[in-house]
């Protein structure tokens, strides 16, 4: 894919048995002592460069009331890059990167996200990515599988209600023992 091709990436992290959190909503479980010895390392600088090729995400609302709650221990993960929410309700915004957004999710990849960004990441939730998809609005999905089974929860990807072709860019296993599976999106 060439550098100044507009791409959105699905990204979730999801149990072994495609979980995205517990029935609560709480995401604990993300905290792996799993070891594999096998394992790629990410340097802490390899993933700063990485992060640093994100240039906008997107966000449900649930999604972005974790966050904000996860960012009072964590500090908030996305940084300065601009982060628009998608909802219809009147949520907090206490930073000016964040934006508020209630239309058509056409019209926001079109004439918002793709002449100002060109590496735009999802990260949820569930019902965004399955319309998204449905939709035919994203390219790529990167399914980070940590190694747990939780039984029960918020499914990654319920009742889409499609079949949708996929084809294998790439897997990386971690020495944390997570797994990375990229998929293009056929379209």
């Amino acid at each position: 894919m060439a550098a100044d091709t507009f791409k959105i990436t699905i990204h979730m992290v999801s149990s072994l048995d495609g979980y995205i959190a517990k029935k609560d909503n709480s995401v604990s479980w993300f905290e792996t002592s799993d070891s594999y010895e096998k394992g790629a390392t990410v340097t802490e600088q390899e993933a700063k460069d990485f992060l640093k090729t994100i240039d906008c995400y997107v966000m449900g609302a649930r999604t972005y009331e974790l966050a904000l709650e996860l960012s009072k221990s964590y500090g908030w993960v996305y940084g300065d890059v601009p982060t628009i929410v998608l909802t219809h309700r009147k949520l907090p915004v206490d930073r000016p990167n964040i934006e508020l957004y209630m239309g058509d999710l056409d019209k926001l990849v079109n004439e918002r996200l793709k002449p100002n960004y060109k590496n735009v990441w999802l990260v949820g939730g569930a019902k965004l990515v399955k319309d998204f998809i449905r939709l035919n609005l994203a390219d790529e999905i990167r399914q980070s599988i940590l190694p747990v089974i939780l039984g029960d929860g918020m499914p990654f990807f319920d009742q889409i209600g499609q079949e949708h072709a996929l084809h294998l860019i790439s897997t990386i296993a971690y020495k944390n023992g997570v797994v990375e599976l990229r998929y293009e999106i056929r379209k």
